[in-house]
């Protein structure tokens, strides 16, 4: 079972707690500009996380885009073992659009059946916890000076997740519809 869901960065990251000394006030330095990065992101539980970055929102197309390619692994899978791949999600407009619709049939005979969440229950898709673990304790407190910096603090912190919880991490390229190997960001 796979959980699915899509999430922000900001190059103004929340100052998380701590303390100073006494008489002195902790400051945190802004940038100049705030900045956003979008993930999808598909997590298989102590198994591994599959994201694609965006410097802008999160589409029907980019969505459609990380599906296809979840559904050609789900027909190998499928094929090999006769076992179907489960995606648990919300109802995110994304996840529910006629673009989508047009191609749930088709992803479910290659092996891939998609699972809607009753409406706000979010808390019930257990990729939401792996997004606040990177939030709240890998990236928490830092600022980033522009959209390169963060999607590589972004990407570093995935990566030190992973580590941390013993998944392999896959980036997904939406212009390419592949899956990326390198460490270095390619956009």
């Amino acid at each position: 079972m796979l959980y699915l869901d899509e999430t922000g960065f900001e190059s103004w990251s929340p100052p998380s707690y701590s303390w100073s000394r006494v008489g002195e006030q902790k400051r945190q330095e802004q940038t100049r500009y705030r900045q956003r990065v979008s993930l999808l992101g598909v997590w298989e539980p102590g198994q591994s996380m599959t994201y694609g970055l965006s410097f802008s929102r999160v589409t029907s197309q980019t969505y459609c885009q990380l599906m296809r390619w979840q559904a050609q692994q789900a027909a190998r899978h499928y094929q090999r073992t006769g076992v179907v791949t489960v995606i648990v999600q919300d109802n995110a407009s994304i996840h529910t659009s006629r673009a989508v619709q047009a191609e749930v049939a088709q992803w479910r005979q290659q092996g891939l059946v998609l699972f809607q969440l009753p409406k706000y229950c979010s808390e019930m898709n257990r990729i939401e916890g792996e997004w606040h673990q990177i939030k709240a304790h890998h990236i928490c407190g830092q600022m980033f000076e522009d959209h390169y910096d963060l999607a590589i603090g972004v990407i570093g912190a995935l990566r030190e997740r992973a580590t941390f919880s013993g998944h392999k991490v896959t980036r997904f390229n939406f212009k390419t519809g592949r899956s990326i190997r390198s460490p270095l960001l390619t956009i």
